[in-house]
């Protein structure tokens, strides 16, 4: 159900835990990485194994990116051509090309239910002519993709999403969106891609408008690399249906965990002799058994029982953020819901101002009964630093 949050298990799992154990937690859709799994364990690995769902034994639903995010990421051993994008293994420096089609059949192996077409990614704070460069070659790369996804006859068992380019140029942004809404009976579904990569967040929102507004309402709008709370309140309020991002997972690992009232740093000495949950009220396996923060605080970073215990606290608590945003949406709640949420996340620390001028865009006064919350200018992230926090 949308909206929701999909949990990245790059190399086919979820760090430290088993699929079991992330089913266990509700979870329903996870994320693998076509060019890591092509690398290793390679295609005819997930060929014998029947696909990638059998090969991490996950039954449910599965969502594969195409690798063209590794263009930016892995960019020191890329090189772009209109042919496709030449990588060179980090493993092994092997050269391998990577074109639409073959992005295709990767992900045709793997078998994932969703799968996302190859995009020429450039980092969100490039300008000039490349950012241009790369949307229209994301157009041409999409009809290659569409074309061979159509001619290998897994169009009705497997969703192909175009991913939305252009940088943070509104103009080739809409562009790129009259080129892929044209192309809207040929795709399940689209991503908006191309942003977490630096961003001030009063520009980042506002693509995220832009290319929510233009989408159609009777397609999946996909925001990739979302993790943040507020982000996700924001991008769901904006139209965004999906969301992926590794911070819920990697954050775990260094010993924060995600509550209702912002990021808690468990690595902080003021946490060795609380002997309570990480949230009260949480369903999640750490939070129900009665584990502390005290223990959570000795082995955190330290013992891996603890990063995985943190990792499924984190992974319900980016569920219950997405669950209750879907439940109030139903409801006819919606506002409400984001105005008790930001008030208990954000407390005297006062609200983030892109967030209020984002909602506000939207119908929603986050400061409407409220007129002393303070409003802080920039990301406005909220992160406990030290034990005075």
């Amino acid at each position: 159900m949308l909206p929701t949050f999909m949990p990245v298990a790059t190399q086919a799992a979820i760090k430290g835990l088993t699929p079991q154990q992330v089913e266990a937690l509700g979870v329903n859709l996870i994320l693998n990485n076509t060019y890591h799994l092509n690398l290793r364990p390679g295609i005819q690995v997930l060929k014998e194994a029947g696909g990638a769902h059998k090969f991490q034994g996950w039954s449910h639903n599965l969502l594969t990116d195409s690798g063209g995010f590794q263009l930016v990421s892995l960019s020191k051993f890329t090189k772009i051509t209109e042919e496709g994008a030449l990588f060179a293994s980090p493993f092994t420096g092997e050269p391998t090309m990577l074109t639409p089609e073959e992005s295709i059949s990767i992900q045709h192996a793997i078998g994932a239910d969703i799968i996302m077409q190859l995009d020429d990614v450039v980092s969100s704070l490039t300008v000039g002519p490349r950012v241009e460069e790369a949307m229209w070659r994301t157009i041409r790369w999409l009809d290659r993709c569409i074309e061979f996804h159509k001619q290998s006859g897994r169009d009705d068992v497997q969703n192909l999403f175009a991913i939305v380019q252009g940088g943070l140029d509104a103009d080739l942004r809409d562009k790129c969106l009259d080129e892929m809404i044209a192309r809207k009976d040929k795709v399940a579904g689209y991503a908006i891609g191309g942003l977490s990569g630096g961003e001030e967040k009063d520009i980042f929102w506002r693509v995220i408008r832009q290319c929510a507004e233009k989408l159609p309402e009777d397609r999946p709008r996909y925001s990739m690399g979302i993790g943040f709370a507020e982000d996700l309140l924001v991008c769901v309020a904006l139209g965004v249906d999906m969301a992926d991002c590794v911070f819920p997972t990697r954050t775990a690992r260094f010993g924060v965990a995600l509550t209702s009232k912002g990021p808690l740093n468990l690595r902080l000495s003021k946490h060795a002799t609380d002997m309570s949950t990480i949230e009260e009220g949480c369903p999640c396996p750490t939070c129900a058994s009665g584990i502390s923060r005290a223990i959570l605080h000795h082995n955190a970073t330290l013992e891996t029982a603890t990063a995985h215990a943190i990792t499924q606290h984190n992974l319900v608590f980016q569920a219950r953020v997405m669950g209750g945003a879907r439940d109030a949406i139903i409801n006819g709640t919606f506002p409400d819901y984001l105005k008790t949420f930001f008030a208990n996340y954000f407390g005297d620390a006062g609200y983030p101002e892109w967030c209020v001028n984002a909602l506000r865009s939207v119908g929603v006064d986050l400061l409407e009964g409220r007129p002393d919350v303070k409003v802080i200018s920039g990301d406005g992230a909220k992160w406990e630093y030290s034990d005075a926090a």
